[in-house]
Formats: C-alpha cells, structure tokens, sequence
C-alpha cells in the first residue's frame, strides 16, 4: 500500500496557478543550486523526522541514457560521483541508503543530473521527484509539523491524493531454477545464446551465455535485474549490417576484439558511422527497439536471495 498522506513540495505559490493547475508564475523551473534546492531538502528531511525514518531504500533506480529530457544537461557519473564507485555497486533496487545519502540523490535529481530512482521506507514513506522542481512525499501519518515547517522555509507543502510517480508495477516472472533450467536446455540445442542485464535503467550490460560460462554469468549478476536471453550473436558481422531495416531505428549489439559487447541505438541515416564503428567487431545482432516488436527468447527477473520476487519492473 502506497503512504496513506501525501504532499506535494514546491516552490510554486498555489495563487499563480491557472484553473487546470499551470503555474504562471515567474519562478524558474530548475534548481537555483542554492538556498531554495536547500530548502527542498530541509523539507524532505522535516518529513522524514516526522515519519521516524532515518534510512531508505532505492527503487526502481536509472541513469541518464541516449536522450537526455531533463531543463540542465547530464553530468558525467550521472551525478553519483561521491555517492557510489565509478561502476555504480550499491546504487541498485532495494539497496538501503541513510537519510544523508538520500537527501544527495534528491539534489542530483533537482539538478537534473542524469540519475533517477525512487526513494521509499516501506508503506511508511516515499520520496519521488519529478520534473520542474516538483517533489511528492508520502507518509502513513499527517505530519503536521513537517508541513509547517515546510511553509517556514518558503515552500508549499499541497495534500494530494496520490503521488503521480507512484509505482505501477508489471507481472514479471522470476529468474528461478526453472528459467535457468530452459535456458541451459536452450544452450544445449544452440551451444550459445546472447543475455541482456538491466538492473539499472539505461546501464544494460550484455553477456554471451555458454554452457561453460553460465553459472559464473549467473553469480555476477546485479540484484533484481532483469533478464532477457536474445539468439546469440552472429560471427558474419558484414551480413547483418546488410541485413539492416531500410528505415526506423534498431539496437546493434556487438563484441569487439577485446571481447567486451557493446550496443547502439541507430537508425538509417546511421549506418555508415556504425560500420566504421563495428570494424573489428567479432559477431554481431540487430534487435528491434519498440516494444511490440522485442520479444526475446526468455525474460524474467531476479528475485531476492529468499526466493521472493520484490522487483517492480
């Protein structure tokens, strides 16, 4: 169940909306990256005081991909330099940060910095930021104070129903031994098959499954990802850059020399930067990128060590 109060922290005085909701007013839709984005994060820490939560839990986290939508320009390191290793280990679903670390990711994300996630305790509170300097807290209790405090530091603290980035979860089925058990049946009849990893949005890693290699892919893993098995990759690299659609975009995924796999998303207009680009390429696959057209073999999602499915992808 989703935090029965929310409230929705802005900058914005109510009495410059328009009679659908539009702001008119003068403020500027980006983070001042001062005392005003300060007070954005006393407010949601005044909250999170007032919910007797101290330490909360990434969800659904995502990093700045091929398009960026956000007012200000990506950084490097999406913005989670300082906060996580170069190679984002413990920036994952379900991973547990102090209220410190938290308020941090709420200023990247104010700043529109390239990472995004949810940020949540359980029933009893959730933080989602949106865009234009729009923050929704929720709690299970009213937080009256929090709300005046909120008013003091200048902000507007508006009760609503529902915070509109709460989560809608899909039907997933779990990585279990199951899935395992038919792609180890499927490595048998083809000896090789191409494994998609996302366990964080826009940060896809990508892995050719052997029979020989599966267990070790398997146990590198990043937690609650989720998983999709492609037809392995092609070694006539030259045939399927011929092969490629006249129009629209696709996904071209390829292994270098080095033996490290790579992808692009590209359309016609493309293609002559790609060949130059997958010159010394071993083997390689297209993948349609509209979602009524990319079905892969198998998909599922990594479930918790106990066995339960927690993910919401």
């Amino acid at each position: 169940m989703p935090p029965a109060f929310v409230h929705r922290i802005t900058k914005y005085d109510p009495a410059d909306r328009d009679d659908h909701g539009g702001y008119q007013g003068a403020e500027e839709t980006v983070s001042d990256h001062g005392p005003v984005e300060a007070a954005y994060l006393e407010a949601v820490s005044a909250f999170a005081e007032a919910a007797g939560v101290d330490r909360l839990e990434i969800r659904e986290p995502s990093v700045s991909g091929l398009v960026h939508f956000g007012a200000q320009p990506a950084v490097e390191g999406h913005g989670l330099g300082g906060l996580f290793p170069a190679d984002l280990a413990g920036y994952h679903d379900g991973a547990e940060v102090s209220l410190t670390v938290a308020l941090e990711l709420i200023r990247v994300m104010l700043r529109e910095q390239g990472a995004w996630c949810r940020l949540e305790a359980g029933d009893v509170f959730a933080v989602h930021v949106g865009w234009d300097q729009y923050v929704y807290v929720g709690s299970d209790r009213p937080c009256t104070d929090a709300v005046a405090r909120t008013r003091e530091l200048g902000l507007f603290a508006e009760p609503l129903a529902v915070s509109p980035y709460a989560p809608e979860p899909e039907v997933a089925e779990a990585a279990d031994e199951d899935f395992w058990e038919s792609i180890r049946t499927e490595l048998a009849a083809r000896q090789g098959l191409l494994l998609e990893e996302t366990h964080i949005v826009n940060a896809t890693r990508w892995h050719r499954l052997t029979t020989d290699n599966l267990n070790g892919v398997r146990a590198g893993l990043g937690p609650r990802a989720r998983l999709s098995v492609w037809l392995d990759l092609r070694p006539d690299v030259g045939a399927v850059l011929t092969a490629l659609p006249s129009e629209w975009q696709i996904e071209f995924v390829w292994e270098a020399k080095d033996g490290t796999i790579r992808s692009v998303v590209v359309d016609e207009t493309e293609y002559q930067e790609l060949a130059a680009l997958v010159a010394d390429a071993r083997a390689a696959r297209a993948l349609p990128v509209y979602a009524d057209e990319r079905r892969p073999l198998f998909q599922a999602v990594l479930p918790d060590s106990d066995g339960v499915l927690r993910a919401r992808w």
